[in-house]
């Protein structure tokens, strides 16, 4: 399931709501182009909120080739309005903005992405445009006072979308409605756990390391201590840790970095005692923005002379040390437009 980002402050929270309802999600950007998000052989799509009007110059959009692709796709607040416009319903800004708990009326027996929901709900909105009329082939299945098309749907193409937002708590069957669509219309299953993607990691770890030799920086945090774990689980004493005491921890945290993590894990843990290094570069210094410079030449210095020693030692026992692991947290390459 991919959640395609159009801004949104709830992007992640989408991809979450899809998660615990035991289904994969990951979140890319809207600067994608169909041929790139079909690329990644999505079983589903979710176009999230945003804060720009689709008729505005310069507003994300999304192509109507995407909705011929076979692929069922959800749209939410302006991916509602986006999916709206791209096939040739009506979005306008009416002056009925509607923001925080709104109630939402069900247009006939609630069915398809309403099902099992009462004819009123209270859900939750943010928006000042709305969708006047519903692209040929879509039923209407419920409107507001301010939206006259709170939600759609077109079950021959596995499309739909609702207004508001599901995936906030205060829209009170937000879960069932994300969960109708993605068992009910996309015809997904249940059948992901953080567990499934752990084994799929370490026997893909396993399979590109092969009998090779792997180091990795550990720091502590959780983005460098999980691949390290991950990387010790799938190829066990090929891999070697380097810790870089730099002095700069809390006290007794490279103690227990030293301590806690090799006995967990069972890692190889090199430790680079550098705490006179880095302190001696910092004497004196006391703007941030340099402090911070010092500490990263002074780190990779460090790690450069411990990942020498550690390859002159594999080199005289007759391996190779050809991989390097990198961690990284999943908001970080969000951040940087990796999603």
């Amino acid at each position: 399931m991919l959640v395609v980002d159009y801004g949104a402050q709830y992007a992640q929270l989408i991809a979450r709501r899809v998660r615990e309802a035991n289904v994969y999600s990951e979140i890319v950007p809207h600067t994608l182009t169909t041929e790139q998000i079909l690329a990644k052989n999505p079983a589903a799509i979710i176009l999230s909120g945003g804060p720009s009007s689709v008729y505005a110059e310069g507003a994300p959009a999304v192509g109507a080739d995407l909705f011929e692709a076979g692929v069922p796709v959800f749209g939410i607040c302006y991916g509602f309005q986006a999916m709206a416009n791209a096939l040739g319903g009506t979005v306008a800004k009416t002056g009925l903005r509607e923001y925080g708990a709104t109630q939402v009326s069900a247009v006939g027996e609630p069915h398809s992405i309403l099902a099992g929901i009462p004819v009123l709900q209270s859900a939750w909105m943010s928006h000042g445009d709305s969708v006047q009329s519903a692209p040929e082939g879509f039923e209407v299945l419920a409107t507001t006072q301010g939206a006259p098309v709170a939600a759609f749907v077109d079950i021959e193409r596995s499309l739909g979308g609702v207004q508001w937002h599901p995936e906030v708590k205060h829209s009170e069957y937000g879960q069932p409605v994300l969960e109708n669509f993605l068992f009910g219309v996309a015809g997904l299953e249940r059948n992901w756990t953080t567990g499934n993607i752990v084994d799929e990691q370490v026997g893909r770890i396993r399979d590109q390391i092969g009998d090779a030799r792997v180091i990795c920086g550990l720091s502590g945090g959780v983005d460098s201590a999980v691949a390290a774990a991950l990387v010790q689980r799938a190829v066990g004493d090929q891999l070697t840790c380097v810790f870089v005491d730099h002095g700069l921890l809390r006290e007794g945290e490279a103690e227990q970095v030293e301590r806690d993590f090799v006995a967990a894990t069972g890692v190889n843990l090199y430790v680079a005692n550098e705490q006179e290094r880095f302190l001696s570069a910092l004497a004196g210094v006391t703007d941030p923005e340099q402090k911070r410079k010092i500490i990263g030449r002074e780190f990779i210095r460090a790690f450069e002379e411990a990942e020498r020693a550690i390859v002159e030692k594999a080199k005289a026992e007759g391996e190779q040390i050809r991989f390097l692991v990198q961690g990284t947290l999943y908001p970080d390459v969000v951040e940087s437009g990796g999603g």
